[in-house]
């Protein structure tokens, strides 16, 4: 019988280890000192737009914040959080709803289209969202008023239309979470004389709060972040009043105005991040139970 070297293991696992945690260590820096910049940026008192001369300000000050309240031409910083915020909630609620009902019914009902369903959807994820871009813009243009002006171009509330349109094919997730629950309360219920509806509802919503909570994050998410879908529907507003927050501070970044406005840009990002981060941090136990259970049968 060959003798364990437990010494030698020992020193192979403390090792390993320690190359481990050194990787992470090197490679959470590298994460982290964007972000710093970003920040320390926002309270950067001089203007030199991009380029600056020291990684922390020289002079550090809270009027970039103030300018980017401010309401003028250029800035519309409060009506862009609106519009990014109503659309996001509507879409959170929305899409959550629709994700659902679809995950569930693929979860609990065998029908024929169900496998050519499923396959088509998974193709159809693997292809990324911009490729639709021309499509989408084509579509929406379509629809037009007396004078022939678009009516959906431009409008905040198509984006809730196309966001909502696409939001059946995110089902594998919740259906997979909705796999791990028992059958066997839905059959007792059955017996009880429930409806599919009292089902879904009253039984198997309460018992899915971290994948509900999951998809409503990430529902929410997809406004509050999207640039290319936003930017190709709502462009056509050169008003500005349109424009969600990413459309409006990307456009300070343009090469005419980033000297004087990119201060100002990144106190806009630290603003829209902080929300975002907060809610992760206290939602992240759900994140991963709905996560962690939606991969275990999806």
């Amino acid at each position: 019988m060959k003798k364990i070297d437990y010494k030698s293991a020992r020193r192979k696992y403390i090792i390993d280890g320690i190359g481990a945690y050194t990787v992470l260590i090197i490679l959470s820096v590298i994460w982290i000192i964007p972000i710093i910049w970003t920040v320390t940026t926002s309270f950067r008192g001089e203007s030199s737009g991009l380029i600056t001369q020291s990684f922390f300000p020289k002079s550090w000050t809270l009027n970039n914040y103030v300018n980017l309240l401010k309401e003028n031409r250029i800035i519309l910083f409060r009506k862009w959080i609106w519009n990014t915020l109503k659309i996001a909630l509507s879409n959170m609620a929305v899409t959550t709803f629709i994700t659902l009902c679809v995950a569930y019914s693929l979860s609990r009902f065998r029908f024929k289209m169900r496998r050519p369903f499923m396959n088509i959807a998974l193709i159809l994820g693997m292809f990324p969202g911009f490729m639709a871009m021309t499509a989408i813009y084509i579509i929406l243009g379509i629809a037009v008023n007396a004078d022939g002006q678009p009516i959906l171009l431009g409008n905040t509330w198509a984006l809730l239309l196309v966001y909502a349109s696409g939001a059946g094919l995110g089902f594998f997730v919740s259906k997979g979470y909705f796999d791990t629950l028992s059958v066997s309360l839905d059959e007792a219920a059955l017996l009880d004389g429930a409806s599919q509806m009292t089902i879904f509802f009253k039984i198997t919503l309460p018992l899915s709060k971290p994948i509900i909570i999951y998809t409503a994050l990430m529902a929410f998410m997809a406004p509050w972040t999207d640039y290319v879908l936003a930017r190709v529907i709502l462009g056509a507003d050169s008003s500005r009043q349109s424009w969600t927050v990413a459309v409006g501070l990307y456009d300070l970044t343009d090469s005419t105005r980033i000297a004087d406005y990119f201060t100002i840009f990144t106190s806009g990002c630290v603003l829209i991040a902080v929300p975002i981060v907060l809610i992760y941090l206290s939602l992240q136990k759900f994140m991963v139970e709905g996560i962690s259970a939606g991969a275990v049968k999806g």
